[in-house]
């Protein structure tokens, strides 16, 4: 007569284990969820994030009176910055389709097709630019009656700017930086061994 009574308390006591653990399993369950959903901007929060404000930052980019090395850092950042912002669009967007569709999701699409068009613009200018100076990454310059090769930038700024781009070509124009930087070493030690020669003659253009 015990049998019976012993497997209905096993019964009630599995019973209720099963109970408990579904409970926890669904908690956990729905934790990942929350926890995406709240990293995810609303779009309140993403009506905040547009590339309107680039303009300063461009003519900074493209002011020729400046060390070319700075002209590169502004392109990188700006350029940088701009792909940001459109991640937190393609982010946000994709989590929430129903951002497409909300009160004011018309003014979300534009700053959204605005910051796309800006990042490129930005990038064919950006890489212009970088190709220009891994075509002509030196110059020449006159000191003392004697012409020396030197570079035109910083040539790890350089590569940053090759980096950032990622063009297909990266390898190559990599490469090509490298032997330019060969060229200016041997050439940076004799350039400072005329100054004592009572020359007065300096100048300097670009060089290959």
């Amino acid at each position: 007569m015990r049998l019976p009574a012993v497997a209905t308390v096993l019964l009630l006591s599995a019973t209720g284990c099963v109970k408990e653990i579904s409970s926890e399993e669904r908690l956990e369950r729905e934790s990942p969820s929350r926890s995406s959903a709240g990293d995810t901007p609303d779009a309140a929060a993403l009506s905040k994030v547009n590339c309107d404000d680039t303009g300063d930052a461009l003519n900074q980019a493209r002011n020729v009176n400046r060390p070319e090395s700075d002209r590169v850092m502004s392109y990188i950042d700006l350029y940088t910055s701009l792909q940001k912002r459109n991640a937190t669009f393609e982010e946000a967007m994709n989590r929430n389709p129903d951002l497409h569709y909300t009160e004011g999701s018309q003014k979300l699409v534009a700053a959204r097709e605005n910051c796309i068009q800006q990042t490129a613009d930005v990038k064919v200018e950006f890489e212009t630019y970088v190709r220009e100076l891994v075509d002509v990454p030196t110059v020449q310059e006159v000191k003392g009656g004697n012409t020396v090769t030197v570079a035109r930038l910083d040539f790890n700024t350089l590569r940053q700017a090759i980096e950032t781009l990622n063009p297909d070509d990266k390898e190559q124009l990599m490469g090509r930086v490298l032997n330019a930087e060969k060229k200016v070493a041997p050439a940076a030690a004799p350039a400072e061994e005329p100054a004592s020669s009572g020359s007065s003659g300096s100048g300097r253009k670009r060089g290959k």
